[in-house]
């Protein structure tokens, strides 16, 4: 506990504002501990109290407002990726989106105190159209009460945090033990998808000119296979594609016109869920291609876009 004293008494409250709002923009930081170990050193005397409150307080409200914002401009993305892992998840974003509309002010609260929850809660505001006024007041008052109540237990029972820290360098040697295993797994799982990725590369890529020519001249189809699908209201698409649902692939390949050169795009990194679909289809003897940069390089192309019929639209549930 002094070895953490005497640091944060140094630079405690500039670790205390990295902490919070690395916690707040999603980073895997404990700020709850941070929390704790600033109030007992705010009982100790090595800082002072109203400051550590006012640092953790703007963190917070830094951090939770770009995410509020990140939400707000791409909140369809971030949904889509909060459930990229569910079986189904079309029906995952929807269930997620009407729970939040039908609890958000509320969860606003709490939010702070549940994992998982607690970084999510700002972006979901701002992609349901939430006031920000409101989000911003809401999120005050939970952001005032996590803090208060983790710096005053810290205070409260400094002496306890004392006795529990007080084998601190037993507990960073296994601290460290801990992150070099993270870090061991962090490079396997890289190394596991850089082994699924070179399936991947067989795929044929085309640029955006040469698809848009085999359509306007061999009658080549264009299939839309974004994993986000149609939740913003502003959404565009290359004219005249077809939507083609990348989490629905059973027998899809009945569905393709017979003899037609099949190209996808999307807007992931390195097209990863067009290589992905475009794979599966190619098992099956669909003649497939991938439009290389997707969607982004279409639009810079300066290749004809439209917008999104609204019978194909899913509305997302909007705060008034």
């Amino acid at each position: 506990m002094e070895s953490l004293l005497s640091g944060l008494s140094q630079h405690g409250y500039s670790i205390l504002f990295a902490m919070v709002f690395l916690e707040s923009i999603g980073m895997p930081v404990p700020a709850a501990l941070a929390l704790l170990i600033a109030g007992g050193a705010s009982a100790r005397g090595s800082l002072y109290l109203p400051l550590a409150v006012g640092s953790a307080l703007l963190a917070f409200v830094i951090g939770d407002t770009l995410m509020f914002l990140l939400g707000r401009y791409t909140g369809w993305w971030l949904l889509g990726a909060l459930c990229r892992l569910s079986l189904n998840p079309e029906s995952c974003i929807l269930r997620a989106a009407d729970s939040f509309y039908r609890r958000g002010r509320t969860v606003l609260l709490f939010a702070k105190f549940v994992p998982g929850i607690n970084t999510m809660a700002a972006p979901l505001a701002g992609s349901m159209n939430m006031r920000f006024g409101q989000f911003f007041g809401l999120d005050f008052i939970g952001a005032s009460v996590y803090v208060a109540a983790y710096l005053l237990v810290g205070f409260l029972f400094s002496d306890i945090l004392g006795s529990i820290t007080k084998n601190y360098e037993m507990f960073s040697r296994a601290l460290s033990w801990v992150l070099l295993a993270a870090v061991a797994g962090y490079l396997g799982l890289q190394a596991w998808m850089w082994s699924k990725s070179r399936e991947l590369r067989s795929v044929a890529l085309v640029s955006p000119a040469d698809a848009a020519r085999a359509v306007s001249s061999e009658g080549a189809v264009i299939y839309d296979v974004r994993s986000h699908g149609y939740y913003d209201r502003k959404a565009v698409r290359v004219r005249g594609s077809t939507r083609l649902e990348p989490n629905a692939l059973l027998n899809i390949e009945e569905h393709f016109p017979p003899g037609k050169q099949i190209y996808l795009y999307c807007t992931c990194v390195r097209e990863a869920t067009s290589a992905r679909v475009a794979h599966h289809l190619a098992q099956k003897g669909v003649p497939v291609a991938v439009i290389k940069g997707g969607l982004r390089a279409w639009k810079k192309a300066g290749l004809p876009t439209e917008p999104v019929p609204a019978e194909e639209m899913t509305e997302l549930p909007l705060f008034g």
